[in-house]
């Protein structure tokens, strides 16, 4: 056995490295989701159906957006949009329905953004586990879900997702969504156990594969619904394991990505692929994948597959999310790496604050709160 994998095979070196024990939020996700779904059960909701949906949000608040787009893609009739911007796009009105996620309820870009909605006259509904965000949500009588707070805003995904297919259903634009959350969490429950901590390398698929992606760049390739999952997988490599990473989906990447593969040369090297796969991948997906690996095998170091688990989509996204969140944080642990703090974000953060962009944001809130609704 080699030292590596001696470190994560003592539990104890494991909890030392994981000071701030980011691998509970992994071990506990199935929990999580079902209490996320009591909680957005019990939230009414009293608008019509939209003629289009908005996520806005960032990163970790960002990506249930993303995962939304991909699942409800054969199942929603209205466009689905994901803003990463201080502003709506331009058609955004009343007929919309805006989703404000942040997890801290401090973003600026959030807020920003909670803002203009306001002054659209959108239907909006925020998630947040508190902040300016949901004080003002109550003050201007908007609907909401205040979400459990301590937690990364990362491992919050169960929270800052599920409520959105449940919110979709409330207002008709999906039929009912419990009995697949039901099904994916018990998927889930069985990921978290064969990958907990406790297992051994040889039986723990996420810490062999944080073992072989170790001292690379890993780049993750997708298809499909699993375009969210990809780009999932990039984040927490970089927010746990704190190392560079990036993501494709086919078929796309076959008309360029493909291409810088073929005078990579030595740096090449540096690089490993992870291939999100899934027993019933269409054929012409299944044989994309199948020639690419062959064509880049000679130069990457190394290729990985990760198939998904579940029968439904969502149990098929939810635990290949989950096998990647185990990974990037054994990963971290090889690193001897905490991979809770971000402390390049909280530097950014305060940096920007010098901009002056969410105290004027806050100003006109306030504004908007004395006179006690925005309707």
């Amino acid at each position: 056995m080699s030292g590596e994998e001696k470190i994560l095979g003592d539990i104890e070196e494991i909890k030392r490295i994981d000071r701030n024990n980011m691998l509970s939020f992994c071990v506990n996700a199935p929990k999580h989701y079902a209490n996320a779904l009591k909680m957005a059960q019990k939230t009414p909701v009293n608008y019509q159906k939209p003629e289009a949906v908005i996520v806005a949000g960032m990163g970790g608040s960002a990506i249930g957006g993303e995962l939304l787009k991909d699942w409800a893609r054969d199942k929603v009739n209205v466009p689905i949009e994901v803003n990463r911007e201080y502003l709506l796009p331009a058609y955004a009105d009343e007929k919309t329905l805006v989703f404000i996620i942040s997890y801290s309820g401090e973003t600026e870009e959030s807020l920003s953004v909670f803002l203009d909605a306001l002054r659209r006259r959108c239907m909006i509904f925020c998630i947040s586990s508190g902040g300016s965000l949901i004080e003002f949500s109550k003050k201007l009588h908007v609907s909401h879900l205040q979400i459990p707070s301590g937690m990364p805003p990362r491992a919050a995904l169960p929270y800052l997702f599920s409520p959105l297919p449940l919110i979709l259903a409330k207002i008709g634009l999906v039929s009912s969504v419990q009995p697949e959350f039901s099904k994916a969490i018990k998927t889930l429950e069985k990921v978290s156990y064969e990958n907990s901590p406790e297992k051994a390398v040889d039986e723990n698929f996420s810490k062999r594969l944080a073992l072989g992606v170790c001292g690379t760049m890993p780049i993750i390739y997708g298809f499909g619904f699993y375009r969210a999952v990809s780009q999932r997988f990039k984040q927490q490599f970089n927010e746990n394991s704190k190392v560079p990473s990036k993501w494709d989906v086919f078929p796309e990447l076959n008309h360029n990505e493909i291409v810088g593969w073929e005078r990579a040369d030595k740096l090449a090297t540096c690089f490993s692929t992870v291939f999100i796969r899934d027993e019933d991948e269409p054929e012409e997906t299944r044989l994309r994948i199948e020639i690419t690996k062959e064509l880049i095998q000679k130069n990457v170091a190394k290729i990985f597959e990760v198939w998904s688990l579940g029968e439904s989509k969502l149990a098929k996204m939810l635990s290949t999310i989950l096998i990647g969140d185990f990974t990037s944080v054994y990963l971290a642990v090889l690193r001897g790496v905490d991979p809770t703090p971000v402390r390049t974000i909280s530097l950014l953060k305060d940096k920007m604050k010098q901009s002056g962009v969410k105290e004027k944001v806050i100003g006109e809130l306030q504004k908007m709160a004395a006179k006690g609704t925005y309707l």
